[in-house]
């Protein structure tokens, strides 16, 4: 059914003539034509099935053969041959039968019409004419008694032989009488039962009905066994061997060739050592060479890192070490406002840069005793250039938590220590914190723990990078997401809808639950927009007590965070967190140090 454009356009000129995947996928190379040959597309299925009604109609020689081999729709197959068989139509028109005349329908049948008295009595007067009415008329039984004798008492008289009483089953199954009588009976008759049934006794010959001349029923096979009806063959069994029989017995053997058959012969059920009493050794010996593990893993080797880095056997000295970095962050950003204040603290001397000694004796302030071989890797950790100390840059990059404190450059304060800025941090290693912003922020270190991978970047990394990155707009997508974002979430949801419309926890979220969720509160809880009233008793009922006109201030900051003044739990806390960051900045709060 394929045609060219050209044709296409001529004999149904409203389709637009325009490629298969035109819109769907980009063309990478515009330059090239096109491979294959151009079909009409638009097309739809009512015009494939209904041609135009202007379509020249064919001649009935056509007809006649296209109805042999590709009739219209809805019309029977026709052979060519008999296409013009006047049978054909008389056998249209012909019926077959005898007609049906109507009869009573069943409605009619189960709820006929009411009659009339008077058809009532003409119907009950045909009635009365048959026989079988006179007899048993309707409600009443049919009364036998003028067809039996004249003389017969129909109420006495019975029919049949009347049946004797006899032993019962009792007197079957356990007859009054003697074993002998009871044998002498199942004898009688038992030949025939052995040619109609083969009912033969127990150990009694089969009788095979041989005719051969030779054959005599009581002849024996086989030679018999020897017995003696004294007892003299189980007497021999139990007495003991004597002296002609000492050479079937057991044989006394040295004890030394009983050993050395031991050592020499495999015995049942114990493992064969034939050197067991020559090899003083212990029963738990291992022979063999102990091999010495290697101080490199299968990580090492993938990474190929240097001799005297290698990570393996170190993974708890790595935990500790990362606990201890964590527990010093926590309290760089609990005690003090910003990074410059947290680094003028631990650098006693103010020389700029945090010694070994100084990261101790921070350490003891903070109740954290660490051992001076974490203490080691700890500077190891945070020291970049090598140097044996930590200065300001190394501070920020490793003490921050969670990059949310400020850095506190270019800041004066009364208890500021005298040291100058340029002996902390240098003007190269300052950064805008933004193309739009005037502040500053030291630069971001970049420690690599296995220096043999250099630069080294994976295609994966490179998609969705912040820099550098593929970008994959263009790129065409598979399947079905697991994550329907682009469809709303029902109201209510049925049981067997499986979809994820993002409103569902992520892995993380499965392996570390809040302690919402197990008292039954889920995040969407927290977002859904709720009235003054009742987020004034959520944060009453949990202990935080404010002022009306306090209320006030945050619910209007919240509301116009959100384009329609929508106010949730989660918008109004985070509120009332950008109020108590504020207020420990500027030393109003009594966590302010």
């Amino acid at each position: 059914m394929a045609s060219t454009t050209a044709e296409a356009s001529v004999r149904f000129p409203e389709i637009q003539t325009r490629t298969i995947y035109a819109g769907k996928y980009k063309d990478w190379t515009p330059q090239y034509r096109a491979a294959g040959k151009l079909t009409a597309t638009g097309d739809t299925t009512e015009l494939c099935l209904k041609p135009p009604e202007d379509r020249p109609e064919s001649a009935d020689v056509i007809k006649r053969f296209r109805a042999s081999g590709q009739p219209g729709a809805g019309a029977m197959r026709v052979f060519y041959g008999r296409a013009r068989d006047p049978h054909r139509r008389w056998a249209a028109e012909m019926t077959h039968g005898v007609s049906t005349r109507p009869s009573i329908t069943s409605g009619e049948l189960v709820n006929p019409h009411p009659k009339s008295l008077f058809q009532q009595r003409l119907s009950d007067r045909k009635e009365n004419i048959y026989a079988t009415h006179i007899r048993a008329p309707l409600g009443i039984s049919h009364d036998q008694r003028p067809g039996l004798p004249p003389k017969l008492d129909s109420r006495t008289f019975t029919f049949g032989i009347p049946t004797e009483l006899d032993i019962g089953a009792g007197g079957l199954i356990n007859p009054r009488k003697t074993y002998e009588e009871v044998e002498k009976e199942n004898v009688v008759g038992h030949d025939l039962y052995i040619k109609t049934h083969a009912d033969f006794e127990v150990g009694e010959r089969v009788q095979r009905c041989y005719t051969a001349p030779s054959f005599d029923p009581k002849n024996r096979f086989g030679i018999p066994t020897p017995h003696a009806n004294d007892g003299r063959h189980v007497r021999q069994t139990l007495k003991w061997l004597h002296e002609t029989e000492s050479e079937k017995g057991s044989k006394i053997v040295s004890k030394r060739g009983d050993d050395f058959r031991e050592r020499t012969q495999p015995q049942l059920g114990k493992v064969h050592d034939p050197i067991k009493d020559t090899l003083k050794v212990t029963p738990d010996h291992t022979f063999g060479i102990l091999l010495k593990p290697d101080e490199y893993g299968a990580g090492d080797l993938i990474h190929n890192r240097a001799a005297g880095s290698y990570l393996r056997g170190s993974d708890r000295q790595q935990g500790i070490v990362a606990a201890t970095r964590h527990h010093l962050k926590k309290m760089n950003y609990h005690k003090f406002h910003d990074l410059l204040h947290a680094f003028r603290f631990y650098d006693k001397d103010n020389s700029g840069k945090i010694t070994m000694v100084e990261l101790r004796d921070a350490c003891f302030q903070f109740n954290l005793p660490v051992e001076p071989e974490l203490l080691e890797q700890l500077m190891d950790t945070c020291d970049v250039n090598r140097d044996g100390q930590i200065d300001y840059v190394e501070f920020c990059n490793f003490l921050n938590w969670k990059d949310k404190m400020d850095s506190g450059f270019g800041e004066k304060t009364e208890d500021a220590p005298a040291v100058s800025d340029s002996q902390v941090v240098e003007d190269k290693d300052l950064v805008p914190k933004s193309p739009q912003s005037q502040d500053s922020t030291p630069r971001r270190l970049q420690k690599q723990v296995d220096k043999a991978i250099g630069g080294h970047r994976t295609s994966a990394n490179m998609i969705n990078a912040v820099v550098g990155g593929v970008s994959t707009r263009d790129y065409r997508t598979y399947g079905v997401p697991t994550i329907r974002t682009d469809r709303s979430a029902p109201r209510i949801r049925r049981v067997d809808d499986r979809t994820n419309y993002g409103d569902e926890s992520n892995a993380y979220g499965l392996l570390n639950p809040s302690v919402f969720s197990q008292h039954g509160v889920y995040e969407k809880d927290f977002l859904l927009p709720r009235s003054q009233q009742e987020v004034r008793d959520v944060f009453t009922q949990v202990g935080v007590h404010m002022p009306g006109e306090t209320f006030e201030s945050v619910w209007r900051c919240a509301a116009d965070r959100h384009p329609k003044g929508h106010v949730s739990l989660e918008a109004f806390r985070n509120v009332l967190d950008d109020i108590q960051a504020e207020d420990i900045k500027f030393e109003n709060h009594p966590m302010a140090v």
